[in-house]
């Protein structure tokens, strides 16, 4: 425990406990001067790679020796805590970085200090090489969500926050990735293609209407109804398999040809078999638009990855359609 002071800094004279202000404080009988006991200023620094994972330091001293922590340490008279934790920072980990933002400020009862005020902020590197400083026997990067033990739960409280002010960046940025890879992976927009199939028929019957009633496709007017509704709710109802790239590309070619032979069968100009999937896209786009939710950045985000997507396929299936208009041509 720390240490209390047993005379006046200011007379000299023993000091006592008396109860003032509804608490038990020390106080100089002689002078009346009161010695408050406050809280020890700590700060304390999160820093990130590009893998996601935090810089932490294994203690070189106690309390903890030997266990590892984020670069944390004593504020000091003349600096703002902000600076205390990029000095602490410096000298434990050997790099330079930023203020990004304040993650958790928090009290902590510590046996060899007594009560503490734990600062923690977020910083961004800016310069320097990681090396252990001083208080530390090494440096390393650990993944935010897996870090060894932490001594101080602090620690782990601002990990946490610090993972949560990321979740939609993170979130953004690997669904952005597995939009350009094409992969089979799930994607921030698939929660609206899963409701565009839930509503397969809706959005087909949007499309019926427009595609019977456009100049640019008059000729769907002469075709059965019916038949048009159902080949169009199956279509919208197998985006789900489609939209997800390399893994439907044999599905989608059999499917668009197939339809492309059979419009070329019923006296259709291709230019009218195009136009009808332009439609097509142009309702699943309407359909999405309508029923999606604008709350946050990343709802944005997940509309404009749909626009990406619908885009990709429907490219896709323009140019099998128009190859299956050729070959029952030829």
């Amino acid at each position: 425990m720390p240490i209390k002071p047993k005379y006046c800094a200011k007379c000299g004279q023993t000091l006592t406990a008396r109860e003032l202000e509804g608490r038990v404080r020390t106080v100089c009988p002689a002078c009346q001067t009161v010695f408050y006991e406050n809280p020890l200023p700590v700060a304390a620094a999160v820093v990130l790679n590009e893998q996601r994972e935090v810089l932490l330091v294994k203690r070189r001293r106690e309390p903890h020796q030997g266990q590892w922590c984020l670069p944390m340490g004593f504020a000091e008279i003349g600096e703002t805590i902000a600076e205390a934790a990029q000095r602490e920072l410096r000298e434990e980990a050997g790099i330079e970085a930023e203020i990004v933002r304040l993650l958790t400020a928090e009290s902590h009862d510590s046996r060899h200090y007594g009560d503490l005020l734990i600062v923690t902020f977020e910083l961004r590197k800016t310069g320097g090489r990681e090396r252990a400083g001083d208080d530390a026997e090494e440096v390393r990067y650990f993944p935010i969500n897996a870090p060894p033990p932490l001594p101080f739960a602090s620690n782990a409280r601002a990990l946490r926050a610090c993972e949560a002010a990321h979740l939609e960046e993170w979130a953004i940025r690997d669904s952005f990735v597995t939009l350009q890879a094409q992969t089979d992976q799930a994607m921030l927009s698939d929660t609206l293609v899963a409701l565009i199939q839930e509503r397969a028929e809706e959005v087909a019957r949007a499309w019926l209407a427009d595609v019977r009633a456009n100049p640019s496709t008059r000729c769907y007017q002469a075709l059965d109804e019916q038949q048009l509704l159902q080949r169009g709710t199956c279509a919208i109802s197998q985006f789900g398999r489609w939209l997800k790239g390399s893994a439907a590309d044999e599905e989608v070619k059999e499917f668009y040809r197939i339809l492309a032979r059979e419009r070329r069968s019923q006296g259709l100009p291709v230019h009218e078999l195009l136009s009808s999937l332009t439609l097509l896209k142009k309702h699943v786009w309407e359909f999405a638009s309508r029923h999606h939710r604008w709350e946050q950045p990343i709802d944005v985000y997940r509309l404009l990855e749909l626009s990406r997507r619908l885009a990709l396929f429907f490219d896709k299936a323009m140019y099998q359609a128009a190859r299956g208009f050729g070959e029952a041509r030829g």
